[in-house]
């Protein structure tokens, strides 16, 4: 292997710190497997209670009407969570997509949106209308209100108490960290924020981003009642094979309002060509719980080298996961730049390409992104990104197998030594 990784551009120091930091890893990386395995059964026994056969991988066209492929896969993603009903379509686009369709069918004139769990996504502040914006949910009305979490990163639950009124319709709780140096929420923790709110107001909708999510444990939001869960089919979902597409699985009500918002009222989920795709969508389901596992993985070696390195990580080395995504504080922007080269230098795909910070849309400063994925934007691919802005962190995450993911962490090492931004010690 050490001729394999020279080969590959790892310098032989770079690669002998790397495995002295795997050689602690074995027990952590046994629990994942355990957990990847049990989620691996959750799925077959959703998709043999459906009863999936080889029919339901035919697409369709125009209307879609009768798309017994689309409806089955539905009624396995709601079986695998748990949930009322499921709206799974490559009509959605991102998870920024399904999260505004969420939203917005859920949310009438007059309601407001809490946000318990500080700032959400950059991309959703558009929707949301704390940046303006054309459609935003602020210009129909819709007011928002804030709750930051406590110096520590926990729930502030005082004054979410204070912040629920009559007008809380809707609470939305982002699981995963975002561009932010805070811990992720395990299902547990959210299930004790929305227990915590249903006390005080028993009919308010709660809806979980679960980007990144998803597998990560062997249970899902949608286990401890929240009442809409959400993603995207190109993170964890997908299991690297989804090409597009967008899911929200929760009580038949919100699917049902979310299905009229996505097509149109009257039409709803009766609508929706799934043209090509279906098998890629099964499929990527399927592998999802193990394509995941070496992801978490993937993040787990990237904290115990980072964190070996004196920089911050979050979550350290030795904290549970609740998501993909590992955060590395590294302090300025030439070592966010660096890192991102690394991992682009790693991909299968444009590995030639080196990326550079760029105004990206939904963004309120440039930002950074290396991704060379098979499906553009696939962040359970290997992946990184990060704003560039104090405190100059980098988020990395995917890897399809545990084996990218350990090669471009190497990579994103090799990288800053490179340019002298770190030191090695053994």
């Amino acid at each position: 292997m050490s001729s394999m990784y020279q080969k590959l551009g790892i310098a032989p120091e770079v690669e002998a710190f790397c495995e002295s930091v795997l050689e602690n890893l074995k027990d952590r990386f046994q629990s994942i497997d355990s957990i990847a395995e049990y989620n691996q059964c959750k799925v077959i026994a959703a998709m043999q209670k459906e009863r999936v056969d080889a029919t339901c991988f035919a697409g369709s066209t125009g209307y879609g009407y009768n798309d017994a492929g689309r409806d089955t896969l539905e009624r396995v993603y709601a079986a695998c969570f748990e949930t009322e009903a499921a709206l799974v379509r490559p009509q959605i686009t991102c998870g920024t997509h399904a999260l505004a369709i969420a939203l917005s069918a859920n949310l009438l004139p007059g309601d407001e949106l809490l946000a318990p769990a500080g700032k959400p996504y950059d991309t959703l502040e558009e929707v949301i209308g704390i940046r303006n914006s054309p459609c935003s949910l602020k210009e129909y009305g819709v007011s928002y209100r804030q709750v930051d979490l406590l110096e520590d990163g926990s729930f502030d639950y005082e004054n979410i108490r204070k912040s629920i009124h009559k007008k809380t319709k809707m609470v939305t709780i982002q699981r995963s960290k975002g561009y932010q140096m805070r811990p992720t929420f395990s299902v547990e923790k959210i299930g004790q924020l929305i227990s915590f709110i249903k006390e005080i107001k028993p009919d308010v909708i709660c809806m979980v981003d679960n980007c990144y999510g998803e597998f990560v444990e062997k249970i899902e939001p949608s286990n401890v009642r929240a009442d809409m869960i959400v993603g995207s089919l190109i993170k964890n979902p997908g299991g690297g094979l989804a090409p597009i597409g967008g899911y929200i699985c929760g009580t038949q009500t919100c699917v049902d309002r979310c299905a009229y918002r996505l097509s149109a009222p009257g039409l709803g989920q009766e609508v929706g060509a799934s043209l090509d795709v279906m098998r890629s969508l099964y499929q990527g389901f399927f592998l999802s719980p193990n394509v995941t596992a070496g992801a978490l993985k993937g993040a787990i070696f990237a904290a115990n080298v980072y964190e070996k390195l004196g920089f911050r990580v979050i979550p350290t080395s030795t904290e549970s996961r609740h998501d993909i995504i590992q955060a590395v504080e590294l302090g300025t922007a030439e070592g966010v730049i660096a890192f991102c080269e690394g991992i682009q230098a790693a991909a299968p795909v444009d590995s030639y390409v080196k990326p550079e910070p760029y105004a990206m849309p939904g963004y309120n400063c440039n930002v950074i992104m290396a991704a060379g994925a098979f499906i553009q934007g696939s962040s359970i691919e290997l992946s990184a990104d990060g704003p560039i802005r104090p405190p100059y962190s980098v988020y990395f995450q995917g890897g399809l197998t545990w084996y990218h993911a350990k090669f471009g962490i190497m990579m994103s090492l090799q990288k800053l030594y490179e340019k002298k931004l770190v030191e090695l010690m053994r």
